[in-house]
């Protein structure tokens, strides 16, 4: 199996006909199907069913095309990487932030990439930390800000900071007061829950703990909108971080409340493959996304704790 194998599969893959794939490569139809038939027999694995309509992916096709996505980008990248050694730094570099991430320093990476980095596409994508995660063991993005990821050798992950966590909701739901709150006490109160999985970590990564808030959650969200919406609406309360719910708290549409017995935090890592090598674009992000972060703490838009190395 070598790269042109993977570069023909990939195509017939992504264009779904010998014939549109053909042409996208500007090579004969036939000599993609004689490289098909090579790599099939090479794998002793069916890779296509050959219908009427065009080529169906089997099981094993579905599985290659995985692999074979992240070794073309890798290809690509080293690629690049090394014909810029000398001079300018450019490529793609492609990052997944978590929605408070996103919030403290998503236009200020923009702005930053354009004025300083101008040869560089930068592809910025926002989720829900766990769904962030689950791109980068994807290798759909090249670097993750996310929180609480799970230890795995697959990662390389660096600490960035740490944030407290605090109850959120209307008056009515969390009390008037601005006292700190037990925990035991807001187990009592209708909770709105990041969904189960690798999302709810993001709130803590104390599984005891986790657990306790997820039987008593009625209602669990994958969606900021959503979860704001039903905030507002007063449906429930919220333990997330006062930069989550930032425009709202803002507005005076909802509170915070500390948290205490024991007090809640979560930490914010930045995260890359472990079998990718650093290009000098990625370097460059990645040092530039230090920076803001840390600046974004220092002059108080970032409620929390630095994590220095």
């Amino acid at each position: 199996m070598d790269l042109r194998q993977l570069r023909y599969f990939n195509a017939i893959f992504e264009h779904g006909t010998l014939t549109q794939a053909a042409v996208n490569l500007r090579v004969a139809g036939s000599a993609l199907s004689h490289h098909l038939g090579n790599l099939e027999a090479e794998l002793g694995a069916q890779l296509f069913e050959r219908r009427a309509r065009g080529m169906e992916p089997t099981a094993a096709g579905y599985r290659l095309h995985e692999h074979a996505k992240a070794i073309l980008k890798a290809f690509a990248a080293a690629e690049a990487d090394i014909r810029q050694a000398g001079g300018k730094i450019s490529g793609t570099v492609s990052i997944g932030m978590a929605y408070s991430a996103v919030k403290a320093i998503g236009v200020d990476l923009a702005t930053r990439v354009l004025s300083d980095y101008p040869d560089v596409e930068l592809a910025l994508s926002e989720s829900l930390s766990g769904a962030t995660l689950v791109h980068l063991m994807a290798s759909e993005i090249d670097l993750a800000l996310v929180y609480n990821p799970p230890a795995d050798a697959a990662l390389r992950t660096r600490p960035v900071l740490e944030e407290r966590m605090v109850l959120v909701g209307k008056h009515e739901v969390i009390g008037d007061s601005t006292d700190p709150i037990k925990f035991d006490e807001l187990l009592e109160l209708p909770m709105i829950l990041l969904r189960q999985g690798v999302s709810a970590r993001a709130i803590l990564d104390d599984v005891s703990l986790l657990k306790k808030i997820e039987s008593r959650a009625k209602l669990q969200m994958n969606s900021v909108q959503a979860i704001a919406g039903s905030l507002e609406a007063g449906l429930g309360c919220l333990i997330g971080t006062k930069l989550f719910m930032q425009d709202q708290l803002a507005r005076g549409t909802v509170h915070f409340r500390p948290i205490i017995e024991p007090e809640l935090s979560r930490k914010l890592y930045l995260c890359e493959l472990s079998s990718r090598p650093p290009t000098f674009a990625l370097e460059a992000i990645e040092m530039l996304i230090l920076d803001l972060v840390r600046n974004a703490v220092l002059d108080g838009r970032w409620d929390a704790q630095l994590i220095e190395r």
